[in-house]
């Protein structure tokens, strides 16, 4: 299959199991009950609490930022990608769907999501829309090429398209890349570049991080630079899950990205070291955040999993537990806590919670709508839940 054949492919990926949402409209009761088990994958956890917001935030612009997205909530791109398990076209559809009528306007995707099949879905879904109502971020660093067949499953990719990569971090695999993205999306032009999974948690990088690093500091990193200088892209970054590449950046006269997507790495239940070093860093050079996993892969929702790994830290079914208690005393719920808390610090241009069933997306727009007491977040500092310098919602 040609690299441009794939604008024609329709995946065929089976109907994922229990794709019947639960409820996900916000409660005005005054106290809301601990949820007695946990939610089940495509199902949401009720959003409890006072609506005092008609719409999702938006950013007030920033001289101090070097770019921002216009909204502070956008939809993460991995489920239509199948991550785990598979779902249909017909499904991503309704997906993308429900987020478009309730009024998000970001979305994040990758070549690496499907294997290009996050694009080509996102990509379908927009087209007829104008380009200049919506933003879309998209990843550099690895590359497509035909599978000649179809391809089996990937560790994490179920059903994806047929496809392989490889990694390629060098000026023409960065521009390459993003010619093939707009391809799949169908678009003229991308908002957001960013780097992927040049950190060391990811052990498939030949030589390490760090070599890959020196290979993307003269290739991709210049390459992007230009491409925002052509009017081809607006922003550029790093999309990691660790912030050892973004900090390099930060600290050296390498090219300063504008703005950067930092998965796994702050959250309502682990905060700590964004706080201490990675987001001071950022400011110092004015590069703004998009937070990915802003529930934690899903745990801050009520998922047994947490970051990609059904290996759980010490102490944070205990801690989510605790959480859980003090939100219902002050009738709100975790999972808009959480969602809440990650978009509230000024470093912060947007969070991107992904979501699998229309009822997820409804469920965290509705959250963000919510009104939360400041004796809930009072209470969580009282009692070591959180850090007492983060910021909270006003």
């Amino acid at each position: 299959m040609d690299r441009r054949d794939f604008l024609t492919y329709s995946a065929a990926g089976a109907v994922a199991a229990a794709l019947l949402p639960a409820s996900s409209i916000a409660s005005t009761a005054a106290a809301a009950p601990v949820p007695s088990s946990l939610t089940e994958r495509a199902s949401a956890m009720r959003t409890e609490g006072r609506l005092v917001r008609a719409n999702l935030p938006l950013n007030v612009p920033s001289p101090a930022m070097r770019y921002m997205t216009p909204q502070r909530f956008g939809m993460g791109g991995t489920q239509i990608g199948n991550i785990f398990a598979p779902i249909s076209d017909e499904q991503a559809d309704l997906v993308l769907q429900a987020a478009w009528n309730a009024g998000v306007r970001l979305y994040d995707t990758s070549p690496f999501y499907g294997f290009g099949l996050s694009e080509y879905r996102l990509g379908r879904f927009l087209r007829g829309k104008d380009p200049a109502d919506y933003v879309i971020s998209t990843k550099v660093g690895r590359v497509l090429t035909a599978a000649g067949g179809a391809r089996q499953d990937h560790a994490i990719w179920k059903s994806p398209a047929p496809f392989n990569y490889r990694y390629d971090y060098t000026a023409a695999g960065a521009r390459r890349s993003v010619e093939d993205s707009l391809q799949r999306l169908g678009l003229p032009r991308i908002d957001i570049v960013f780097i992927h999974d040049l950190s060391p948690d990811n052990s498939e990088l030949e030589g390490g991080w760090e070599a890959a690093y020196r290979i993307a500091r003269t290739g991709a990193m210049v390459e992007l630079e230009k491409m925002r200088d052509e009017g081809l892209i607006k922003a550029w970054g790093f999309g990691v899950n660790t912030p050892n590449a973004v900090v390099q950046a930060m600290g050296s006269d390498d090219p300063t990205p504008d703005i950067v997507l930092l998965a796994c790495q702050y959250s309502l239940i682990d905060h700590s070291e964004a706080l201490r070093n990675t987001f001071p860093a950022l400011h110092r050079k004015g590069t703004s955040v998009v937070v990915g996993t802003p529930l934690n892969d899903g745990f801050l929702g009520g998922r047994n999993r947490y970051n990609f790994s059904l290996e759980l830290p010490a102490g944070a079914v205990e801690k989510r537990k605790r959480i859980m208690a003090v939100a219902a005393r002050h009738g709100i719920d975790i999972h808009t806590a959480a969602l809440q808390f990650a978009a509230a610090h000024p470093q912060v241009s947007a969070i991107i919670p992904g979501a699998r069933s229309p009822g997820q997306i409804i469920s965290n727009v509705e959250a963000m709508k919510v009104g939360i007491p400041a004796a809930f977040w009072a209470e969580l500092k009282s009692q070591s839940l959180m850090e007492a310098q983060a910021p909270v919602p006003s």
